[in-house]
């Protein structure tokens, strides 16, 4: 895509519903054409011809049928039978604790061969990424709600892997759940503490009618929140951006409250949007003098980056790093900006994200294309092409496009919170951790059943 003229480029504030469906259309694509139709594979990313599966991506994709369906991008004839594909794959996949199988306990390897399926770069066997791809099975399974032979089997294999996933067998005796497992080592030494994107792993696991997690398994994890205040906001905090999204995808959390939020007295949706905020006051603070910085322009998450590089910049030695969990206020920080975490704080703070979303699309066309916003774009790193003096990436990442779709989704119509909301897991799971009030507190008791 060439450069716009500047006469031709859209005012900041016009980010309208019409673009908004474009973006959509453009990043389910992604997961659409690039998906190993015969077992559900998506490549973790666009960055070669031999890239393994994240079972995550998977999870996105999955999640994201729906919406194709409800945006008219494909039929659910084709998304019933993409969705089958995958769910049948991952039931009849191997377990076990060989280093050549797919998964273990019901937890799968992060990394899978896209043809066979099969552990790929010895990676570990990991919660949080099973957690993501368990909550795009039981999207699909609230949305393919029809008594037909299919929809039932999706509604079946859905709960089926759900249930199998041995939660309690993660935590390896302890409050708190492992990070992940590797059949020649044992458990990973990190674990899921301090407030992240762990926060799905824990409503799951806290909800499983077969291995659920004890309640002080949560209490445990809450207890090693940090809250703070930057810039004004008071909020609990996570660096980079994806921390205060990811689980947003799936669960409405706006009214309802756990323990320690009713102690802070918000929500963590109103969490998240204080830290979309941050985010934006730090860009706009600019501490580093990062080149193009500011009010339209922020979004410092995990992203791809131009390094690892080292380049003497206007007298000032800038290190560049590639893929990294970027985050504010402490780094790391090397000037790279990631437009897809702008449009996952869609529901948040729309009075922000749009306006950034058409300075972006204003001023850094080439960030967009047939899959949507590619990864990130660095204006200080200086590479002269198309009449643009800075670095933009090339790839398109599944953990980035998933978000993409789905929180323009909850913003635009609250499809994925609306199923979510009919699944008794994640109900069970949220009351089990102590959340109360909004749409949960109306509710029946929460059904545990298929």
């Amino acid at each position: 895509m060439s450069p716009q003229t500047r006469r031709d480029r859209p005012r900041a504030h016009n980010y309208g519903d019409e673009q908004l469906h474009a973006l959509q259309r453009n990043t389910f694509r992604y997961f659409w054409e690039e998906t190993n139709p015969e077992n559900g594979l998506i490549p973790d990313n666009t960055a070669g011809d031999d890239i393994p599966a994240s079972i995550a991506g998977v999870g996105f994709a999955l999640a994201s049928y729906p919406v194709g369906v409800h945006r008219a991008f494909v039929s659910r004839a084709d998304a019933l039978e993409r969705t089958l594909a995958t769910l049948r794959f991952f039931w009849n996949a191997p377990q076990g604790p060989l280093p050549e199988a797919t998964g273990h306990r019901g937890f799968f390897y992060h990394f899978l061969d896209i043809t066979t399926g099969r552990r790929a770069w010895r990676c570990e066997l990991s919660t949080i990424d099973t957690a993501i791809l368990v909550a795009g099975a039981l999207t699909v399974a609230a949305y393919f709600d029809r008594e037909t032979t299919d929809e039932r089997e999706v509604r079946t294999l859905a709960g089926s892997l759900y249930r199998r996933v041995d939660w309690r067998w993660a935590q390896d005796g302890h409050a708190t759940v492992s990070h992940g497992w590797k059949p020649d080592t044992g458990f990973l030494r990190h674990r899921w503490e301090g407030y992240n994107e762990a926060m799905i792993l824990y409503v799951l696991g806290l909800g499983s009618p077969t291995h659920a997690l004890p309640q002080k398994s949560y209490a445990g994890w809450t207890s090693s929140y940090r809250w703070k205040k930057l810039y004004g906001h008071e909020y609990l905090h996570g660096a980079p951006l994806f921390m205060h999204q990811l689980s947003h995808v799936w669960v409405d959390f706006r009214g309802i409250q756990d323990a320690f939020m009713r102690r802070h007295g918000i929500d963590y949706f109103e969490n998240s949007r204080r830290a979309t905020y941050v985010n934006q006051q730090y860009a706009i603070r600019n501490p580093k003098t990062f080149r193009d910085y500011g009010q339209h322009a922020w979004g410092i998450t995990a992203s791809n980056g131009p390094g690892p590089a080292t380049r003497r910049i206007r007298g000032v030695t800038r290190r560049f790093i590639g893929y990294a969990a970027r985050g504010v206020p402490h780094g790391p920080d090397d000037g790279t900006l990631a437009p897809w975490a702008v449009a996952a704080s869609l529901p948040f703070a729309p009075e922000i994200v749009l306006p950034t979303l058409a300075h972006c699309s204003s001023h850094y066309p080439d960030m967009e294309n047939e899959y949507g916003l590619v990864c990130s774009f660095n204006p200080t790193f200086q590479v002269r092409r198309s009449g643009y003096s800075g670095w933009i990436s090339k790839d398109h990442f599944a953990l980035d496009q998933g978000p993409v779709i789905l929180m323009i989704e909850n913003y635009r119509s609250g499809l994925i919170w609306r199923l979510m909301r009919n699944c008794p897991y994640v109900v069970a799971g949220l009351s089990r951790g102590g959340f109360t009030g909004s749409w949960l507190t109306a509710l029946p008791k929460a059904r545990t059943d298929p």
